[in-house]
């Protein structure tokens, strides 16, 4: 099933796409032909047992790993193999796995080191802009991120992220280690939050339920290939699913953490 290329939030073009896209790390491939979109005012997920191959797939579209086939397209433009500053400058951010936070500087300049390619005025436009969205920060600008908690460190490297102002962001298990509880904060308040402002979510997460009943979209990865594509909901709901998750335990629907 192909997904809606936007969704009623969108109020944008913007489009991300990879087309038989085969990745890996030297000579061995971890993804095989792997078709995925995300558009504007989207959450769309990524999901699946252990070794599936997820992560691989956000670092093969960021050309952190060896990309041996296929295409990674922004508005049918070709960004393959592009590094990330030049993925930065047209558009495309990324939040990696862990606390991709510096916990020696206040949040204050963990946000104006994300805005690193603007000049002075445009930096503080847009640390004003990431407080908006995430008006929690407001408070905590002048505190040391190492002495913030999980939920905290997470709302940081996002807002840090979001001063580029990106039209697609990829978030790598924005949620590893945290709490049920800080599970849902962090994929309602932050991805399905940011999707609903307009921006293009992509989104890797271990578990799998909170996401997915949050998300428009969800491809379940299984082997390097897309195994299942159909809405959040959908997956949730598919009775095959529980047998496709059983490589990573069929605990992972019902939200247990497990590694890629």
């Amino acid at each position: 099933m192909k997904q809606p290329v936007t969704g009623t939030n969108s109020g944008t073009a913007c489009r991300l796409t990879t087309e038989n896209l085969v990745a890996g790390y030297g000579d061995v491939a971890i993804i095989n032909g792997v078709d995925i979109e995300v558009a504007g005012g989207r959450l769309v997920v990524v999901v699946g047992p252990n070794g599936a191959g997820k992560s691989t797939l956000l670092k093969a579209i960021l050309g952190l790993v060896n990309v041996t086939g296929g295409e990674v397209l922004l508005d049918g433009e070709r960004i393959t193999r592009h590094p990330l500053e030049d993925l930065a400058r047209v558009g495309v951010g990324y939040v990696p796995q862990g606390d991709a936070v510096f916990d020696s500087m206040r949040v204050s300049e963990n946000l104006e080191m994300g805005g690193y390619l603007l000049d002075k005025r445009l930096r503080a436009q847009r640390m004003e802009e990431a407080l908006e969205l995430f008006p929690d920060l407001r408070s905590k600008l002048k505190r040391y991120v190492g002495t913030m908690s999980g939920g905290e460190r997470r709302m940081t490297a996002v807002a840090r992220a979001m001063m580029l102002a990106p039209r697609v962001l990829l978030l790598d298990e924005p949620t590893a280690g945290l709490s049920a509880t800080l599970t849902k904060a962090v994929l309602k308040d932050q991805a399905r939050m940011l999707a609903d402002h307009g921006t293009a979510v992509l989104l890797v997460e271990q578990k799998a339920h909170a996401a997915l009943e949050l998300a428009d979209w969800a491809y379940v990865m299984v082997g390097g290939r897309v195994a299942m594509s159909a809405p959040g909901r959908q997956v949730l709901e598919d009775p095959d699913m529980a047998e496709i998750f059983l490589g990573g335990g069929s605990s992972l629907l019902d939200g247990a953490e497990a590694s890629k």
